[in-house]
């Protein structure tokens, strides 16, 4: 199988008076970069649930935003005067500067963590609960990234055919094209060369010495092995997108090497359509997990 790298998902659950709700979203990256956001409530457990999502991520630009809410007759809250004051006198700075005629104390208001609930205490149980809240998300989130994935496969697979298609198609071509080129040889050789005095073993040896550099079967035989193996790897049971990439690597150059020996106008247009497909390929690869 293969895994998209973008992804989303989302859960949502209670814990006594709070609803906890957990989103997970991803794009393609080399690396995980993960971006985590959740409130401060729980931040002495940030180290331990970047660990968690790192295993389950993989790769990937990832944001996951933790939201708590919490009913407000069981709510005590205070407001947090000096984060406030911070906040109130940085952006009168600024509109006093631009001459905004913002309403600032509103605007402080919606600051982060300017109101406090006295009552929120760091949970054993809450955290457990938010820990199977985020599982769930996971879970779709890897849902996600799997249903995307078979349409990448799907699409990449027609393509991969596509190349074994003209692969085929060349084949068709190669063996008339060394006998065409060979005819080509011996009749240039007869227009300028008194047959009687040309050395026939001399001949055959560079004949075979120059066909040699226009002979393709290694290539040919290389890039169905490739193809062939891109197929296999695809279907693991787990995704393998960096080898996929190393993989269409080395169908490139074999797909190169048949186009700069091939000496055909016929078998060059097919190696034309080959790497036409092969970037369709590598495009997509660039989503894969």
């Amino acid at each position: 199988m293969i895994k998209s790298m973008t992804g989303y998902g989302k859960a949502s659950g209670e814990f006594e008076n709070k609803k906890i709700t957990v989103e997970v979203r991803s794009l393609n990256s080399k690396q995980l970069d993960l971006n985590l956001r959740m409130p401060g409530l729980y931040k002495e457990k940030e180290l331990e649930l970047r660990s968690f999502l790192g295993k389950e991520l993989e790769r990937g630009r990832a944001d996951v935003f933790i939201n708590t809410e919490t009913e407000l007759e069981a709510a005590d809250y205070v407001i947090n005067k000096s984060l406030a004051l911070s906040y109130y006198n940085d952006i009168k700075a600024l509109a006093d500067i631009t001459g905004d005629k913002t309403d600032i104390l509103a605007l402080v208001m919606r600051m982060p963590e300017i109101l406090k609930n006295e009552k929120q205490k760091f949970d054993d149980k809450e955290w457990k609960k938010l820990l199977e809240i985020t599982g769930i998300a996971i879970n779709a989130f890897n849902q996600f990234r799997l249903d995307e994935g078979n349409s990448l496969k799907k699409d990449i697979e027609t393509r991969i055919g596509l190349i074994l298609n003209n692969l085929s198609e060349i084949e068709k071509y190669d063996s008339s094209r060394i006998s065409a080129t060979k005819e080509k040889l011996l009749k240039t050789l007869n227009e300028f060369v008194d047959k009687n005095a040309v050395d026939h073993n001399r001949f055959e040896q560079e004949l075979i010495y120059y066909l040699e550099k226009f002979d393709i079967t290694e290539e040919k035989v290389r890039l169905r092995t490739h193809c062939d193996y891109f197929l296999k790897t695809m279907e693991l049971e787990t995704s393998e997108g960096r080898k996929l990439g190393f993989i269409t690597q080395e169908i490139g150059r074999e797909i190169n090497t048949i186009g700069s020996k091939a000496n055909n106008a016929d078998i060059q247009k097919l190696v034309v359509q080959m790497k036409d497909d092969l970037e369709k390929i590598k495009e997509q690869m660039l989503n894969v997990l």
